[in-house]
């Protein structure tokens, strides 16, 4: 019998350790690109100012750098330890992206960090901002290597079922690699860094002009930062749209529940809130025409017929297809070496009905509806504070070309306390992609329940709460010296 216990804290210990992680990376992502654009003011206008504002934004990306490694190493551990099923049955796979990143993109972050930190009178300028472009580009790439891992996971492609093995193993590396949902995902995970970055300068900047200090160090870095978030919100936007089509047509019942839409049909509605709704406006989201059909929740248990007369399957026939597929495995591998025709007959009845292989471990179809709630508001908190903050980076610059912005006391104290609004924002986003997706693992492929260790759940409810101290603490120790060094603030040649 399946420990719904184990599953729930393992889930959650997990949970912990990517929610934790995501604290770090976007704003690396973010002042990477900030702080690479300073110093190319710097060598191109040869002015030392530029050079002392690229430097101080470096020692706040160095703090966030250091300590969101630690997160991210122990959550790729917690695939062996917590998931060990999962990482046997989807090794093969899932583990190729992970080692290509920490072997490529990982040392190259560490090798020009090193460069970019300890190189300023050591090498040349140019070479010397060369290593600032490529820190960046290397979390970058090591970001890209990490979605291609999570987008398979939304998006199971390139592999087939080896029932001598009984894994899934990897046939076309480039389908992994190109997979579409690891492009949209790519961008529009990594550009909301660029988004986080700059929301972050903003206001810590503020913060100099409340203070009335380094005022020209302030306006400069709000400058800076406020045309990179611009940008940067307006590409997350345009990968959202490509990402809402995927969902659609991949995890369309996470695009369901992203909308709380019980029944689906043509010109299905998109709603702001419940009880608000924009006619026709989900279809064009997910289909790009307003007369697109748009499947509800009911509509995925009981199964539909699509618009082109295919008819889908309910999630009652989906499970009996899994139990059939999940017996002819039995049969295959009791009968391979002692009765051939038969493990022959098993393994082509198993071949037939493998893409369903995952629902024969579902016990009850309402289990494959996510958390709704949870996912609908998340989608709203994720898309409502992105359009809000977009609209402050442009108030923001236009208050600075305006030369407005050192009198603007109460956009000074907005843009300062929108700081944990853009990491609630980020981490909404993944609560809509990684929730939204339950019950699998693996999209259709692998449900959690059948992807855990075997561990007792004391142990995983120990280490929870372990994680959650040593987590905290190392949360509270980067946000002390972050402080510390923005107190300190930039080289005082740069405020003059």
């Amino acid at each position: 019998m399946i420990d719904s216990a184990l599953i729930g804290w393992s889930r959650a210990q997990f949970a912990l350790t990517a929610c934790y992680h995501w604290v770090f990376v976007p704003l690396t992502l973010g002042l990477a690109v900030i702080m690479a654009v300073m110093e190319t003011v710097y060598v191109v206008k040869k002015d030392e100012f530029w050079k002392r504002a690229a430097k101080f934004w470096q020692k706040i990306f160095g703090i966030n750098f250091a300590v969101g490694i630690a997160t991210g190493i122990i959550l790729e551990f917690e695939f062996g330890t917590n998931w060990s099923n999962y990482s046997w049955f989807v090794g093969d796979i899932f583990g190729a992206p992970l080692a290509i990143e920490g072997i490529f993109a990982f040392f190259m972050e560490a090798t020009f960090v090193a460069v970019m930190f300890f190189g300023w009178n050591k090498v040349g300028k140019k070479f010397h901002l060369a290593a600032t472009w490529l820190t960046g580009i290397g979390a970058s790439i090591s970001a890209l290597w990490i979605l291609i891992a999570n987008a398979w996971m939304q998006h199971p492609v390139g592999m087939e079922f080896n029932p001598e093995t009984v894994r899934h193993e990897m046939v076309d590396f480039w389908a992994v690699v190109t997979n579409p949902v690891a492009i949209s995902k790519f961008f529009h995970s990594v550009l909301s860094g660029w988004m986080t970055g700059a929301i972050f300068v903003i206001g810590v900047s503020c913060w100099y002009l409340i203070r009335k200090r380094d005022v020209r160090f302030a306006r400069a870095s709000i400058k800076v930062a406020s045309v990179v978030g611009i940008v940067g919100t307006l590409a997350v936007m345009s990968s959202g749209d490509s990402s809402a089509v995927h969902v659609a047509k991949y995890q369309p019942m996470k695009l369901a529940a992203a909308e709380g839409l019980e029944e689906g049909g043509p010109r299905a509605p998109f709603s702001i809130v419940p009880g608000l709704e924009i006619p026709g406006m989900l279809s064009i989201l997910a289909t790009h025409d307003i007369n697109g059909f748009v499947p509800g929740i009911n509509d995925l248990l009981d199964g539909y017929t699509a618009p082109d007369g295919t008819q889908v399957l309910s999630a009652d026939a989906k499970k009996e297809r899994g139990d059939i597929a999940l017996d002819a495995f039995k049969a295959y591998r009791e009968n391979k070496d002692t009765n051939p025709e038969a493990a022959a007959e098993a393994k082509k009845v198993l071949d037939e009905n493998v893409e369903y292989f995952g629902y024969g471990y579902i016990g009850d179809k309402e289990e494959l509806v996510p958390n709704v709630p949870l996912v609908y508001w998340s989608f709203r908190v994720m898309v409502g504070l992105g359009c809000f903050l977009l609209l402050l980076m442009v108030v923001v610059l236009w208050a600075e070309y305006r030369n407005r912005i050192e009198n603007m006391r109460w956009l000074h104290w907005v843009a300062l306390f929108s700081i944990p609004l853009v990491y609630l924002a980020g981490q909404a986003g993944w609560i809509v992609a990684e929730v939204g997706r339950q019950p699998w693992a693996i999209q259709d492929l692998l449900p959690v329940s059948a992807a855990i260790s075997s561990l007792s759940a004391g142990a995983v409810i120990t280490t929870f709460f372990i994680f959650v101290a040593v987590f905290t603490l190392f949360l509270a120790v980067e946000i002390r010296i972050m402080i510390k060094a923005i107190r300190k603030g930039p080289e005082t040649e740069v405020a003059k």
